[in-house]
């Protein structure tokens, strides 16, 4: 049985939460109104998960985060409304240490919550199994930027990156850590809502030496870029010239329930894109990476994997790992470096 406490400035708001939360089995074993509560209540109740809102007087759920990270390690969904604001801090709870958010219905928790009450409660028990030993989070220290490599690739690399529940900061970490002068294309599925996708674009483009966007609905990426896959649509690589790569996005139906997909744009990927060619699989949820991985195998990539036991949720490197096409698995500060060494050994042959 999973036990949470519920954490939000409303009361309003706590109780539609908590009965929502109830109705679909899960245990509310605490409340709280503002981060200091909140902090008091996990000491108190040793929850499996909190639900945290965003913005509260005093101390706000950033800093509640923060400080939870620090002496109680819990997994925690934070509950944000969209606006630009809204999304900003939202991704600075991830780097706190936050697992995953819950976009608010309408802006704002309101009566018509019951309406997403099956997601929110599926986000809440997926959240809940997060492993969140402590670790360095994406945005406490200082990104170190990997050494260039001795001779630049003498064809842009193409580097396929997924990722889910969880992936955000790691998502951040390795795309910061990517030189410049390697001159990759990089393309990112981040399973994440539609609106929140280029705020996360603008916020990676901010700490890389890429230049980072979110996907276009037909557009072009070349050396030295990064696009983000924009929710609700897939991002399909369609021709590669040996410079740029050009996609589309598609409102076909979801695989694995989600759009985008990764498997949809690996493989895809693998179909057009010219060596070197890496796939990088890191947290997340269920099968999306796995199958689309085998494609980019096939097509002579590399295939990376996260350390299962580093990810918030393992599924997702794991389930690739069982394909047997894995040719590395790492904790994500390694993992620039791997792919620097494996696009260089690929165009040094």
């Amino acid at each position: 049985m999973v036990e949470a406490v519920v954490v939000d400035d409303s009361q309003f708001m706590r109780v539609q939460i908590a009965e929502v939360l109830k109705d679909g089995g899960i245990t509310v074993v605490g409340d709280a109104a503002n981060g200091k509560e909140a902090i008091d209540a996990v000491e108190q109740h040793d929850p499996d998960v909190v639900t945290m809102d965003v913005k509260m007087p005093g101390m706000d759920g950033i800093e509640a985060v923060e400080r939870i990270m620090e002496t109680r390690p819990t997994p925690i969904l934070m509950l944000s409304r969209y606006t630009e604001e809204g999304a900003d801090t939202t991704f600075e709870a991830l780097d706190a240490g936050a697992v995953d958010f819950f976009r608010k219905p309408g802006g704002e928790v309101s009566t018509s919550l019951v309406q997403f009450a099956d997601d929110l409660v599926e986000a809440v028990s997926l959240v809940a199994t997060a492993d969140v030993s402590p670790v360095s989070p994406a945005g406490t220290g200082a990104i170190e930027t990997v050494t260039t490599p001795q001779e630049t690739p003498t064809r842009p690399p193409t580097i396929l990156i997924a990722a889910s529940t969880g992936g955000p900061p790691e998502v951040q970490s390795l795309l910061a850590a990517l030189p410049g002068t390697l001159n990759a294309r990089v393309l990112v599925v981040q399973h994440m809502p539609t609106d929140f996708t280029d705020r996360f674009a603008d916020r990676l483009d901010s700490v890389c030496e890429l230049d980072v966007r979110e996907a276009e609905r037909a557009g072009r990426v070349g050396p030295g870029e990064a696009i983000i896959a924009k929710g609700g649509s897939h991002l399909v690589p369609r021709e590669d010239d040996g410079v740029e790569i050009s996609y589309r996005l598609t409102d076909d139906e979801p695989v694995h329930n989600v759009r985008p997909a990764a498997d949809v744009t690996f493989e895809a990927g693998a179909a057009v894109c010219t060596e070197p060619l890496v796939a990088v699989v890191l947290s997340g949820m269920g099968y999306d990476g796995a199958a689309g991985a085998e494609h980019v195998a096939e097509a002579g990539g590399t295939v990376l994997a996260q350390e299962p036991s580093e990810a918030s949720i393992g599924a997702m490197p794991e389930h690739t790992i069982e394909t047997g096409v894995v040719d590395g698995v790492f904790r994500t500060s390694k993992m620039t470096d791997e792919i620097v060494s494996a696009v260089t050994d690929e165009t040094g042959e």
